[in-house]
């Protein structure tokens, strides 16, 4: 059976339906930045994500080809993974989605090198024959955070996000979002498959304690 991050770490993909507080490890990404209302027909956002996936799928189907990854072994492509956040503005307005500068990405297996990387972002954009030059190798370390399993649709976040804040406050800590520490979302469902009353979203927060 292939490794399936959700499967193996849950304590980071699946948690509760309640406020809880993780410690997150550094992780690897494939990463495109940009800026954008993200439900904008074929916009930046869109156009992000398909160079996500020629990259990660590269990668996850190179032991088929010549170039070979040491330690390779084969895996379930992690969920599509979203840091968000808009200037001057503590938090996210989702009233005000034209304002959003966001990182898209999707989690690297930690046996992938930057060199590994950089190979398949060419070879993606050969096969493909599409630009994937914007993808970076990324490496994230959030640290200690709140997280929750949010079920509805994106918009209804800010109730789940709401829970979150009380949980802090009646347990000693508090939020601390900076330009290093973002909102973050974890996306766990396909909206073009799933009604948006069954989506769920992790939504995770860096905190500090008071």
């Amino acid at each position: 059976m292939p490794f399936d991050f959700k499967k193996e770490y849950k304590e980071f993909y699946m948690p509760k339906r309640v406020p809880g507080i993780v410690e997150v490890p550094p992780m690897n990404y494939i990463a495109v930045r940009g800026c954008g209302d993200p439900n904008e027909e074929g916009g930046a956002y869109q156009q992000a994500i398909g160079v996500l996936y020629a990259v990660a799928y590269t990668i996850k189907m190179s032991y088929k080809g010549n170039y070979k990854i040491e330690g390779f072994f084969e895996y379930v492509v992690p969920p599509l993974e979203g840091f968000w956040w808009q200037d001057g503005i503590q938090g996210v307005d989702y009233s005000n989605k034209s304002n959003f500068h966001w990182i898209s990405a999707i989690r690297l297996p930690d046996f992938v090198s930057r060199a590994d990387f950089e190979w398949a972002v060419a070879e993606a954009g050969r096969k493909k024959k599409m630009d994937c030059s914007q993808a970076e190798f990324l490496t994230v370390d959030e640290g200690l955070c709140v997280q929750m399993m949010h079920m509805g649709a994106y918009d209804s976040e800010p109730e789940s996000v709401a829970l979150m804040d009380q949980y802090l406050a009646q347990n000693g800590y508090q939020n601390d979002l900076s330009a290093s520490r973002l909102h973050h979302e974890i996306y766990l469902s396909d909206p073009r498959k799933t009604e948006p009353e069954k989506w769920k979203t992790i939504i995770r927060h860096p905190i500090k304690k008071q």
